[in-house]
């Protein structure tokens, strides 16, 4: 079998295992040794194409990870092997670990599920009392995606005021994203850092996962960018050492963020930078550490994770470069609506960089836009904030999206509760979500 890769179409000895793995080698591997695998695939949930084009006997594979599609191209030297070797194999183990898939949700064992929950018992009903949709007021929406809502709350003990993130569990599963929310949970859970957006309490309904996060409304920095186009060099000097603090604490607390972009930075009433979103970040990576899954959002993705090698902490300082160029200069430094040809851009071309930035920001940028990761250099600084966002009160989002502020707010009321006031979960939803409440009182 052939694989094509951009513009290069290379041999590849491919091996097809049950659980999924479509797994490449250079030379034809042996059984007894199997060497380290070039490619690294899954044909989970795939789409198969067979096409002619641009060689007779050729075939596609297309998966949804995350949010991007990525494509994978292959050619083999008959119909027949294209047929009943290849693709009708491939379909074989998709549709069986699809069945597998539907069959776990509904039919999951409820034993162990039930004795790990009460090992482990969610730190919001041991030592704090259980945090409930009802004890806020619901004030304006602030945000609304694919998995929820985000919603402007007031708490009613205390009048602080949060935005809370309402997720449907049913979507979640649905679209396989069970792994990216609990990590996201464990991240919040765990992080501590005064650029990076902190979780307040989280709990759960038989049928929504409710984080209560600080309320940062700033609004983003792709908010502020699209209005007034670019960024100073001091301003985007001030942006970039906070990001860099924040990089260097996850790093250090050994987790990779993996999502750097212009949506996933806001700033805060101050002017500070808080980055959001850790649905993609990678745990437990040291500095020899790395990573071989192909995530993230296209136009910000690093050549290594392109090129299907292993990665490690240097995709952040790439992606660092990508927000700061585009403070800089307005545009993506790679673009392309083919991401085909994106891919290309981004592993193949040079930075373009306008005449009008100084030395030093040209240098900064060439040392975070280096395709080999071992290269990749960061510039760490410590400034004042250049801008402060003109807010003039806790509930003035005037720097969110009238799209959304302007709606009215709609909840589903809450679920039942137990007497011990645990939420009454069905067998069917509680094994996905266990230890997902929490209460940062027990931090402050």
């Amino acid at each position: 079998i052939t694989s094509e890769y951009i513009k290069n179409w290379r041999p590849r000895y491919f091996l097809l295992k049950t659980d999924g793995s479509f797994i490449g080698y250079k030379e034809k591997p042996q059984d007894a040794d199997l060497p380290y695998p070039l490619n690294n695939f899954s044909v989970a949930k795939c789409q198969l194409m067979k096409t002619e084009r641009p060689k007779p006997n050729t075939f596609i594979i297309r998966c949804l990870q995350w949010t991007t599609v990525i494509e994978r191209t292959f050619h083999v030297d008959s119909p027949d092997e294209r047929y009943n070797e290849w693709t009708e194999a491939i379909q074989m183990v998709a549709d069986k670990l699809q069945r597998q898939e539907e069959e776990r949700i509904q039919c999951s064992p409820t034993s162990n599920i039930d004795n790990m929950v009460e090992e482990e018992m969610d730190i919001s009903t041991t030592h704090h009392k259980l945090t409930l949709t009802h004890d806020f007021d619901y004030l304006k929406l602030l945000g609304k995606g694919t998995f929820g809502k985000v919603i402007l709350v007031r708490e009613k003990a205390s009048g602080k005021y949060y935005a809370m993130k309402i997720l449907k569990k049913e979507v979640i599963i649905a679209k396989d994203e069970v792994a990216h929310t609990l990590t996201e949970s464990r991240v919040l859970k765990n992080t501590r850092h005064p650029f990076l957006t902190s979780l307040k309490y989280s709990f759960q309904t038989k049928d929504r996962l409710c984080f209560v996060m600080e309320y940062v409304n700033g609004g983003e920095l792709f908010f502020h960018l699209s209005r007034e186009r670019v960024f100073s060099e001091e301003r985007t000097r001030f942006y970039g050492a906070e990001i860099v603090s924040a990089l260097d604490y996850l790093h250090s607390a050994k987790i990779v963020y993996r999502d750097l972009k212009l949506e996933n930075l806001m700033l805060d009433k101050d002017g500070h930078i808080k980055i959001t979103d850790f649905g993609l970040c990678k745990e437990n990576i040291t500095d020899a550490a790395t990573m071989k899954t192909f995530c993230g959002t296209p136009e910000y993705l690093a050549p290594e994770v392109l090129e299907d090698n292993d990665y490690g902490r240097a995709v952040d300082w790439w992606g660092l470069g990508v927000v700061t160029y585009e403070m800089m200069c307005g545009r993506l430094p790679f673009y392309n609506q083919d991401h085909e040809k994106l891919f290309e851009l981004i592993l193949m071309e040079d930075i373009k960089l306008p005449r009008t930035l100084s030395t030093d920001a040209k240098s900064l940028l060439s040392g975070l836009l280096i395709k080999d990761p071992n290269k990749r250099c960061v510039h760490r600084a410590y400034l004042i904030p250049p801008f402060k966002p003109q807010v003039t009160s806790e509930t003035d989002t005037r720097y969110f999206d009238e799209e959304f502020t302007a709606q009215t707010i709609t909840i589903t009321p809450p679920e039942k509760f137990d007497e011990d006031g645990m939420d009454c979960l069905d067998n069917e939803r509680r094994p996905h979500f266990p230890q997902f409440s929490y209460s940062a009182s027990g931090r402050e």
